[in-house]
């Protein structure tokens, strides 16, 4: 594992925003998308979380810091897994400061002109220590999705409300911004699944500590460039972990 190192030009003022970045093989988006996050001010930084991909998108990345002082990679050899690399990029947030953190793909699916607006929401209110970008309120909406997709989405959605008993509209956004005390309230450091539950588990674990979670609508659009990595292996995996989770809740676990 290894950590972008700080040039001697670079201040030691903590960033405001630290927005992560899980990626495997996003070696046509992660540039351009880690452009415009960059050009949404100063106070932002971006963290590209990477798994070593064959695609060398971590290289791409550690090319490009040396020329850009708010880009940072965290480059990991072992114990690999969307919910570790998850894991991994919050603490490594953390550790650089980071007042809020956001969370989001890597393929444009998760645009970055909606970040201000999650950023603004989690502001406007101390009770709130978590946003999600939604789908699934007003305003929001699963473009270039077929029917079955859509209809998937909404069932897993409903499955993962009741059981879960969390109140939000999009239990799987993995777009999301963080206070930095709820990403300490809840350990994130601790947490356990290694694969895309990782969602459910941080959502179950705010919603526990009654801690204020939102929604700002977002439009979520299917990739353009490369492969999705989300199976239907992955997908019943997630769901037979929300049932782990909701056991867990019951024994006190988390």
């Amino acid at each position: 594992m290894t950590v972008r190192t700080p040039s001697s030009h670079e201040t030691t003022r903590a960033p405001a925003v630290v927005c992560t970045i899980p990626t495997w093989n996003e070696a046509g988006n992660i540039l351009p998308l880690a452009r415009e996050i960059l050009a949404l001010g100063p106070g932002f930084e971006v963290l590209v979380v990477d798994d070593n991909s064959p695609d060398g998108t971590w290289r791409l990345v550690a090319e490009a810091l040396k020329d850009e002082p708010r880009l940072h990679l965290l480059h990991r050899l072992q114990d690999k897994g969307r919910g570790r690399s998850g894991r991994d990029g919050f603490v490594q947030a953390l550790s650089m400061g980071a007042r809020i953190v956001v969370e989001m793909d890597a393929d444009f699916s998760h645009h970055p002109r909606y970040i201000p607006a999650l950023v603004r929401r989690l502001n406007s209110d101390p009770s709130i220590g978590l946003v999600l970008g939604s789908r699934a309120v007003a305003g929001g909406s699963d473009a270039d999705r077929g029917w079955l997709r859509r209809a998937i989405t909404t069932c897993a959605n409903a499955y993962i409300r009741v059981l879960l008993g969390v109140r939000v509209r999009d239990c799987n956004s993995g777009f999301r911004a963080w206070k930095r005390s709820t990403l300490e309230a809840i350990e994130v450091e601790k947490t356990s699944s290694p694969g895309p539950a990782i969602v459910q588990e941080l959502l179950y674990k705010t919603a526990r500590r009654k801690i204020g979670i939102a929604e700002v609508p977002i439009v979520f659009e299917d990739r353009k460039v490369g492969e999705s990595t989300l199976t239907w292996r992955l997908l019943v995996q997630g769901y037979t972990t929300v049932l782990k989770l909701r056991w867990w809740g019951f024994i006190g676990r988390i």
